[in-house]
């Protein structure tokens, strides 16, 4: 059984009567009740004082408040990093959103002679959302690799989760590429709703 965390590894445990102890361990009472377990305290402390005044307890606490004392400094340690992934996911769709349409912003010129030679809307929209598409499909690509990786490095501060969740990941691409596409179709539209003549002209 675990003892005294909950992820610590199961070690053997066995049990003997109390009066065989002959003092050698500390006395832990497990109580089960049925409303609030902190409500039986001064009932507890009655009746082992009618027993031993000599035993006093200490560290009474429910199950729950055991639990969290015992995952404490990892879920610490999980909020911190969920709060820097957060951090993180924010600063790369700001990133990747600006970056695409800076890129996207550039090509005003290329798309004004398309325009002017001919090309249909629909087509130039075509033409910008594949080559997004492709460079966005390598990122996301190169990322879950790495995030995979990484899901594989921490997998010792998990306990009961699996560390890597296709959900997950499939939100986040899906959320980046969504981000990333409209980075490449926004200033696209812009670009066509110019007159090809000052499209030409533009730097």
């Amino acid at each position: 059984m675990r003892y005294t965390k909950l992820d610590e590894d199961s070690v053997p445990e066995f049990y003997v009567p109390l009066g065989r102890t002959r003092g050698l361990f500390r006395l832990s009472l497990v109580i089960r009740a049925a409303n609030d377990p902190l409500a039986l305290v001064p009932s507890i402390r009655g009746v082992l004082s009618d027993i031993d005044t000599s035993q006093t307890p200490f560290d009474i606490m429910t199950l729950d408040q055991s639990l969290t004392d015992s995952i404490a400094p990892r879920r610490f340690n999980l909020v911190v990093l969920v709060t820097f992934a957060t951090t993180a996911l924010l600063l790369a769709l700001v990133g990747i959103y600006g970056v695409m349409s800076y890129v996207m912003a550039r090509r005003t010129n290329e798309i004004g002679i398309r325009m002017a030679l001919g090309a249909e809307r629909r087509q130039i929209v075509g033409m910008v959302l594949r080559q997004g598409a492709a460079i966005i499909g390598i990122g996301i690509l190169a990322g879950l690799a790495g995030a995979t990786v990484g899901a594989k490095l921490m997998e010792g501060l998990l306990v009961g989760v699996k560390p890597i969740d296709p959900a997950t990941y499939a939100g986040v691409a899906g959320m980046l590429a969504t981000v990333a596409l409209l980075a490449c179709y926004l200033p696209a539209r812009r670009a066509m709703r110019v007159d090809p003549m000052v499209a030409l002209r533009y730097e």
